[in-house]
C-alpha cells in the first residue's frame, strides 16, 4: 500500500506546482513549462518532477535552470498548500516524451504519404499483368 500514498502525494504536488508556476512564478524562463509527471520517493523526501517545455534546446535548458533556481520557493509553496509535515526536495528533469511522440507522428505521416504515392503505380503494374 505505500505506493498508493506516494501516488496521491505526487498528483497533489503536480497539480499545485502547475498552478504555482502558472499564476505566481514571475520568471519568464519558465513560461512554456508543463509539469507532466511527479514521482515521490517512498519516504516522501524527494519528488522527481518531469517537465515538458515547448521550444528549442536553449529554451528547454533555460526553463530547467529557472525551475531549479525557484525550487526553494516552489517547495515552500507546495508544502503550505498541501500540508505535508516534511517538504520533499524537488528535482527537476526534462521530459522529452512529447518530442518523441511528435517525431513518431512525423515518421508515420511520411510513411503514409509514401504509401499513397507508390500505391497507384503498384496498381497499374498489377493491372498490366
Amino acid at each position: 500500500m505505500p505506493g498508493r500514498r506516494t501516488d496521491r502525494v505526487g498528483v497533489l504536488i503536480q497539480r499545485e506546482l502547475s498552478d504555482i508556476i502558472q499564476r505566481e512564478l514571475k520568471d519568464p524562463r519558465v513560461s512554456f513549462c508543463t509539469i507532466s509527471q511527479v514521482q515521490v520517493s517512498t519516504d516522501l523526501r524527494y519528488a522527481d518532477v518531469k517537465v515538458s517545455v515547448v521550444g528549442d534546446k536553449r529554451q528547454k535548458r533555460n526553463s530547467i535552470t529557472g525551475l531549479k533556481s525557484a525550487a526553494g520557493f516552489l517547495r515552500r509553496e507546495v508544502v503550505q498548500r498541501i500540508g505535508l509535515r516534511h517538504a520533499p526536495e524537488l528535482r527537476f528533469e526534462l521530459d522529452d516524451s512529447v518530442d518523441q511522440l511528435m517525431r513518431i507522428d512525423r515518421l508515420l505521416k511520411r510513411i503514409h504519404t509514401q504509401e499513397e504515392v507508390s500505391s497507384p503505380a503498384d496498381d497499374e503494374a498489377i493491372e498490366s499483368n
